[in-house]
């Protein structure tokens, strides 16, 4: 009995890990957290108060955290729907729902630029849609404020579907099927059951698609150019400040940083769920 409790406690499975893992463990999170280290070790800290009220990196700063969030509400109300879509009207048909997934991770692997040149091809005053848009309409999105929205939209977007797709396959569709019995429409039951069942999924998106969307740089510098106050969000800013004044640079990256460690924080264990269901 003792033997059988010792196997089978947590400490003995995690002391079953062979030594010669823990040296290219310990090598793996040094390569990760040192650059970190020394980011958190060069900033100026005596010009940090400087930098941050400075009107440049204050319109940056307000810039990316409005163009991130209307970005993270766009992917709610348009991928919240794709993720359903991903989840259940197509499960009969797996080389369909193969193919739209595809489509949908494609940002998440494809370069940023990459990605920025698309849309400039698709919106620009040449595009596919941007041609009609200018000619019939007189709107021009590129190097403006909604061009840095719909930039982040674009990559921001696939990891709040992934997400909620994931929690849609992980709930539990005896719930929906009793209320479907019962009489309740399919909106009722998508609004009354299904969101609630999914609500963790997401949140996890939603936060990590603002994390992605503040961090956002090659598409929107593409597409949107970079212009004070109009487009130059904070990682822009950091890029240029790096070439002039490198000091200015390191502290843009660490409020960045302390916005990723916020957003960590916010995806503590009870939203992770949503990601691995």
């Amino acid at each position: 009995m003792r033997a059988s409790s010792r196997t089978s406690s947590p400490d003995a499975r995690g002391s079953g890990i062979p030594r010669l893992l823990w040296i290219p463990a310990g090598i793996a999170l040094a390569f990760l957290v040192l650059p970190l280290v020394a980011l958190v070790a060069q900033v100026p800290w005596g010009q940090f108060g400087q930098v941050v009220v400075s009107s440049g990196v204050g319109q940056a700063l307000a810039l990316s955290l409005g163009a991130g969030a209307a970005a993270t509400g766009l992917s709610i109300v348009f991928g919240v729907p794709l993720a359903w879509v991903l989840a259940r009207s197509v499960e009969w048909n797996r080389p369909v729902r193969r193919l739209l997934r595809a489509f949908v991770t494609v940002p998440l692997v494809l370069p940023p630029v990459v990605g920025g040149i698309a849309l400039v091809l698709l919106l620009g005053r040449t595009g596919l849609i941007g041609t009609f848009l200018r000619t019939w309409f007189g709107i021009q999105i590129p190097f403006t404020t909604p061009a840095v929205i719909i930039s982040e939209t674009f990559v921001a977007m696939p990891f709040l579907v992934l997400s909620v797709e994931g929690a849609l396959r992980g709930a539990d569709r005896r719930l929906e099927d009793a209320a479907e019995t019962l009489g309740a429409s399919r909106w009722m039951i998508f609004r009354r059951i299904t969101l609630p069942l999914i609500a963790p999924g997401v949140a996890a998106g939603a936060v990590l698609s603002f994390a992605r969307a503040l961090g956002e740089f090659g598409a929107t510098i593409t597409f949107a150019g970079n212009f004070p106050g109009v487009t130059r969000t904070m990682p822009i800013a950091a890029y240029l400040a790096l070439e002039t004044d490198p000091g200015s640079a390191y502290v843009i990256a660490v409020i960045l940083l302390v916005v990723a460690i916020g957003v960590l924080f916010a995806l503590r264990d009870r939203w992770v769920g949503g990601l691995t269901s």
